[in-house]
């Protein structure tokens, strides 16, 4: 027994020494060029690695740092610099023939820096594996069983738009910094914190599977997983991709999935899918959005808004299509289609917005979020709304035109009959109750950067007037309208939270000289405007 043990204690002895000693005898620094090579080649980057270090207990080699250069047409400084790089090596190779066998790779808090062109067309990661030391073209791949870890082998000469043969069997990034950003830009790059990649089986040549996760800018999270790949080997960013996407808590405006020029914003949870076969992506979903904003000067809507979308987008063009919009408050549902453009700095729009008979109560807490301003205390109430508009143009200049009608609504705490009294009183109606009954209001609405103009306007409010005519309203909000109350002319004037509105004497006087030029009857020809001039009770 006691021999046994001795046998044991000289074994676990050599194996002691031997974990002490081959670091000592393997010097990772010696494969330094060989890893720096291979890697730039099968990126088409200069990659440089620091000083290279052996764990025997771990089964790898780390570097201290690593940097890959960026495209030379964005930018000198470097696309990744990450803090270490960790190699996973096949130890038997290694030892015996100093042989580099890479299984894994795992780059540890990368900063990684995404460009795209100014004209829209590239981002600085399309031409990885394509260009500088990448077209050299791919190598000889080693078949291995699925089961065994892959490998790295050395590129040689060949087409320069062929893929690299580099593969491994696990590509990993933790706690990386994501900076987008637009070349010539004055807008404020946007830095996805948190970023962790698990990618499995990773090839050029192969699909392989991954997934994603990364802390949103202003908040939120995003998750990825996924297929991607093979690697387009002319253009990366045409790899075919398949994955599910769930976004939690972005915030719309700073997320930069939606162009910050258009105004919009708001908090939004997202469920769906996005799809790529290297020319044409589509992306279709479910997007719940709380404290949405739709112009500039808006304020966050009062409830959620639903939102049912699929788009197909051409990679190339940088063009696409919104098939499917589905904009839903409660009951009240809004169809939304179209075409963009978003090559360019700013996106442009080519869209319809469209419903019928959508319930006034669900939509009255989104009309802050579209920049409409009621009176103080006021609010609509009841009744149904249809609109039809058309929304062209670049997203911070956009002009909206179309038709708009509300049917059997309420301005409560609003009286137009207060308001409308002295033109009323002319009319020979009573001055209404303390709300506003709507039977009918509709307009032919232009709305632009410099405010909103309506034509064709008709306003049944019953035991009132019937109101026509046409003006606007600024961007300050201030108005401007020319009016006619059953024929009596009157003007709109102060500002959406506070009109005012203001007999037109001046019009009714010429009306009425008109009218008592035809008139054979003899009557006193003022007398119907009296009440406008008699003196107020002390």
């Amino acid at each position: 027994m006691n021999r046994r043990l001795k046998i044991l204690a000289i074994v676990v002895g050599v194996l002691i020494v031997i974990l002490i000693a081959v670091p000592f005898l393997v010097d990772a620094n010696a494969f330094r060029p060989k890893l720096e090579s291979d890697l730039g080649a099968a990126l088409g980057r200069t990659v440089k690695v620091g000083n290279l270090s052996f764990s025997l207990l771990s089964g790898s080699v780390s570097a201290d740092d690593i940097s890959i250069a960026d495209d030379s047409a964005f930018s000198k400084t470097p696309f990744v610099q990450a803090k270490s790089l960790k190699v996973g090596v096949e130890l038997i190779p290694l030892i015996f023939s100093k042989s580099l066998n890479v299984t894994e790779l795992t780059l540890k808090e990368p900063e990684i820096s995404l460009v795209r062109s100014q004209d829209g067309a590239r981002w600085n990661f399309s031409s990885l594996g394509t260009t500088g030391l990448g077209s050299t073209g791919p190598g000889k791949t080693e078949n291995k069983e699925s089961a065994e870890p892959a490998k790295t082998t050395a590129p040689s000469t060949g087409s320069a738009s062929s893929n690299p043969s580099l593969s491994v069997a696990k590509l990993n990034v933790s706690d990386g910094r994501l900076t987008v950003s637009r070349a010539g830009s004055s807008e404020k790059p946007r830095v996805y914190d948190k970023v962790d990649i698990e990618v499995t089986n990773f090839s050029f040549t192969n699909p392989f599977p991954f997934k994603m996760s990364a802390s949103l800018p202003a908040g939120g999270s995003l998750k990825l997983d996924g297929t991607a790949g093979p690697i387009n080997a002319g253009n990366a960013e045409l790899t075919p991709l398949q994955a599910k996407v769930t976004v939690k808590q972005m915030n719309l405006a700073a997320s930069g999935f939606i162009d910050p020029a258009s105004g919009i914003a708001g908090v939004a949870d997202f469920d769906g899918t996005v799809t790529s076969d290297g020319h044409e992506a589509k992306t279709a979903g479910t997007l719940k959005v709380d404290k949405l904003q739709v112009v500039q000067k808006g304020s966050p809507a009062g409830k959620t808004v639903d939102v049912q979308y699929s788009v197909t987008h051409n990679l190339a063009a940088q063009t696409g299509a919104l098939t499917q919009g589905e904009v839903a408050m409660g009951k009240a549902v809004a169809h939304l289609s179209g075409t963009y453009d978003a090559h360019a700095t700013t996106t442009s729009i080519n869209m319809k917005l469209n419903s019928q008979g959508m319930p006034v109560d669900d939509l009255e807490a989104m009309l802050p979020a579209v920049g409409v301003t009621l009176p103080p205390g006021s609010q609509l109430k009841g009744g149904t709304l249809a609109l039809d508009f058309s929304i062209t143009g670049p997203v911070d200049k956009l002009v909206t035109t179309g038709t708009i009608r509300l049917q059997n609504s309420a301005l409560a705490g609003f009286s137009l009959g207060s308001k409308l009294s002295s033109i009323t009183a002319l009319a020979g109606k009573g001055g209404g109750g303390k709300d506003t009954t709507i039977q009918n209001f509709s307009a032919d609405v232009h709305v632009d950067p410099s405010g909103t103009r309506a034509d064709n306007i008709d306003l049944v409010v019953p035991s009132l007037a019937t109101v026509t005519g046409a003006g606007t309203v600024s961007a300050s909000n201030a108005l401007d309208f020319k009016m006619k109350g059953d024929g009596i002319p009157f003007a709109i004037q102060g500002t959406t939270a506070d009109p005012k509105f203001i007999p037109d004497v001046k019009g009714m006087a010429a009306g009425l000289v008109k009218g008592a030029l035809g008139d054979k009857s003899g009557k006193n020809p003022l007398s119907g405007a009296s009440g406008l001039f008699k003196k107020k009770p002390n």
